[in-house]
């Protein structure tokens, strides 16, 4: 099996998010690509509030289910504390050690990755998978990686944070986001001036919530 670990915080996932998957599963032939649910990502610690990492997996889980190959994945919830791709590597491959790993990154986040938690050993477990946005320098070499496998996808301006600043000030958000993502954001009054950190209440506490290029 060669499995893509896509993370990310996903708040919320957005049409962008499903286009560089794509296109990182055609460019390095993958089965599948694990949309890999951040529990809190350390990149964000004490600089916003942050959805319900449960709340956030339900959305993407909803928004994948129709969608053949892309996976939700909450091993980092399950795993509590801060996410770091690291260990989520070592849990996945100590789980199916036959499968062969391709993270998969940003182009922005790529450059990032020397801080990373423990970023030396990133490349012992899996392959780079590198999402260029057209226009955008090649990124050649990161870390001790073999040569990044590129995929290329379309010019995309689309940010979990513009987002949700459309949201706070009604602007439009279709063709932007899933569907299903919007009837979220709209059933849990998300990305509100306020809005409460766990909206799941009532009858979907008991709704399953399914099964990692940090993006947004």
């Amino acid at each position: 099996m060669r499995l893509g670990v896509f993370g990310g915080t996903f708040d919320p996932i957005h049409i962008g998010h499903l286009v560089a998957a794509q296109n990182a599963m055609h460019a390095a032939q993958l089965d599948r690509v694990l949309f890999i649910v951040a529990n809190q990502p350390w990149q964000k610690e004490g600089t916003r509030e942050v959805t319900d990492a449960q709340l956030r997996h339900l959305v993407v889980t909803q928004v994948l289910a129709p969608i053949p190959g892309l996976e939700p994945s909450d091993i980092e919830i399950r795993r509590g504390g801060l996410s770091y791709s690291i260990d989520t590597l070592i849990e996945l491959h100590d789980a199916q050690p036959a499968d062969e790993l391709f993270l998969v990154v940003g182009a922005d986040a790529a450059s990032q990755m020397p801080t990373w938690e423990r970023a030396e050993e990133l490349s012992r477990l899996a392959r780079l998978v590198i999402v260029n946005r057209y226009g955008y320098p090649t990124i050649s070499h990161i870390l001790d990686f073999d040569e990044p496998i590129l995929a290329e996808m379309p010019w995309l301006d689309i940010s979990s944070t513009d987002l949700r600043e459309r949201v706070r000030d009604h602007r439009p958000l279709q063709f932007l986001l899933p569907a299903t993502a919007i009837d979220a954001i709209e059933r849990f009054a998300l990305y509100r001036e306020q809005h409460p950190r766990n909206a799941m209440t009532g009858e979907d506490q008991g709704r399953p919530t399914g099964s990692s290029a940090r993006l947004d």
